[in-house]
């Protein structure tokens, strides 16, 4: 049993930091009607912008606000100006193919363009341990998931109980009737993408002392975290940290009770289980969407 709780609780910081990348692909979702296949990779850029900042003398903190500020920007306005403008009228088809382009681009100009080595990033949290009837919990496996618990119901206040979140909403389930009701659709929608990019530097912040700072960092991350967010429920922010979860305790388990060489397809087949008997996710909502 204790074995099986010691799985359990690293499995929900496992989780807690997929449901952290989900969070950005529930958002977007929510807010814009688009999907980012190049999630993964926006918490990767940040990480190495944090790594940069420190690396001439800027503390964690500042580091952090700073990568805020240039993410806003890059991973906000630039990315839906250049990207997601010019592709939105053709439908979802081409931006998931651009997405998905941009993410090997991000990657492999990372490679080419830095470093194709692993670099050590800093824990937000002491290196301390609890030891609970048996059951070691690292400080920063409660901090990752205590502060992934909070993200995910500050933006799901924010999207329901908010003018401006329903707003969003509103945009995102029938852009001609927002803006006949006076709702400024182009305002909307780059706020979704800038709430997408300031999670996406707290991810960052978070994920990174983990996974280590790399150029392929956000790939494994971006499925899982896709995965998790379909599982949970694509329009529901709660429904990203559950999928998470689920995918993160599913994985420790079975990759010791079964094998380590399945841990990788667990979130694909829970994945396919949630698609065929509950389409919109277990926590997700059908909602009828129009352009």
């Amino acid at each position: 049993m204790t074995d099986f709780l010691q799985l359990f609780f690293s499995g929900m910081a496992t989780g807690a930091i997929y449901s952290l990348a989900a969070l950005g692909f529930t958002l977007l979702w929510q807010a814009s009607g688009t999907i980012n296949f190049a999630q993964g990779e926006f918490v990767m850029l940040p990480a190495f912008m944090m790594l940069g900042f420190m690396s001439i003398g800027a503390p964690l903190a500042v580091s952090f606000a700073m990568t805020v500020v240039l993410a806003v920007f890059l991973l906000g306005w630039v990315f839906k100006r250049g990207l997601v403008d010019p592709l939105f009228k053709f439908g979802m088809m081409p931006i998931v193919v651009a997405t998905i382009g941009l993410s090997i681009a991000m990657r492999n100009g990372l490679r080419a363009g830095y470093s194709a080595e692993a670099h050590p990033f800093p824990s937000l949290f002491a290196d301390k341990l609890f030891n609970i009837a048996g059951v070691t919990i690292t400080l920063a496996d409660v901090g990752t998931f205590a502060v992934a618990l909070i993200l995910v119901f500050v933006v799901q206040a924010f999207m329901t109980k908010t003018v401006t979140g329903r707003a969003m909403q509103a945009v995102a389930q029938n852009t001609e009737s927002a803006s006949v009701l006076g709702i400024n659709v182009p305002r909307m929608i780059f706020y979704a993408f800038a709430i997408n990019a300031v999670l996406a530097v707290a991810a960052a912040l978070l994920v990174t002392p983990t996974y280590l700072a790399k150029f392929d960092m956000g790939e494994s991350l971006g499925t899982k975290a896709f995965f998790a967010a379909i599982i949970g429920g694509f329009n529901n922010s709660r429904g990203a940290l559950l999928g998470g979860l689920i995918v993160g305790v599913c994985e420790n388990l079975a990759a010791a009770y079964i094998s380590p060489a399945y841990k990788d397809a667990v979130a694909l087949v829970i994945f396919m289980v949630v698609i065929l008997f509950k389409p919109q996710g277990l926590l997700g909502k059908k909602v009828e969407r129009k352009v």
